[in-house]
């Protein structure tokens, strides 16, 4: 799977905000980008799972030969079956999540990009069934889709901590909300907007800032 400029703003923005001693679950970990950017910045001891088999095998293969591999661990299978040992203090996912658009002729894109293998809805029960009473989660959606599963969390009890609205350049709608839950009501949950890149083409000031300890050329 490419590395996805929207998906490193979704590690680079909660790897800020997670307390550094922390016990995390990345569910859909791909070949293991978010669990490695979340390294990075924090202490935290990182659990991934993954379903599509090549995925999984990259993943162990990147996990393997990094400087934090002892604070990580990756399971192989499906997150709507799997039994973790114990709940989490944050949950972060980039689900698939283009329902009923044009599907690639490769299977495992489709699994990576499309909801037939987890939904919205059965992504709320995993992360419901997996993290603490004090725990929050962070979630990257499409715009268009993201009013629909604040509503979604709300029926569960999940509360709007945070949002982050991105486009691409000022000119562009939004295409892209980050948003970040916990159990605790905020009514006055505090709106972002980013802005990859400027008129003239070239990265905004504060997109360096967030992903400058990432990105090898900023």
């Amino acid at each position: 799977m490419k590395v996805c400029t929207d998906a490193c703003i979704l590690g680079a923005w909660f790897a800020e905000k997670i307390p550094s001693y922390s016990l995390i679950l990345d569910i859909g970990s791909g070949t293991g980008l978010l669990m490695l950017m979340l390294a990075q910045k924090t202490r935290a001891e990182i659990h991934g799972i993954e379903i599509e088999l090549e995925c999984f095998r990259q993943l162990k293969e990147n996990i393997s030969i990094n400087e934090w591999k002892e604070r990580m661990k990756v399971f192989p299978g499906d997150v709507r079956q799997h039994s973790f040992p114990e709940k989490y203090d944050f949950i972060i996912a980039n689900p698939p999540f283009f329902e009923n658009d044009l599907r690639s002729t490769n299977k495992n894109k489709n699994i990576a990009k499309h909801g037939d293998e987890l939904s919205l809805e059965e992504l709320i029960k995993a992360i419901l069934s997996n993290l603490k009473p004090t725990g929050t989660f962070g979630v990257l959606l499409p715009f268009d889709r993201s009013p629909y599963f604040e509503q979604l969390a709300l029926q569960n009890n999940f509360y709007l901590r945070e949002k982050l609205l991105i486009k691409q350049t000022p000119d562009h709608d939004h295409f892209r909300a980050v948003l970040h839950f916990s159990r605790n009501n905020n009514e006055k949950a505090p709106l972002y907007e980013l802005i990859i890149k400027n008129e003239l083409g070239n990265y905004t000031e504060e997109f360096v800032e967030l992903m400058k300890d990432y990105y090898l050329h900023l």
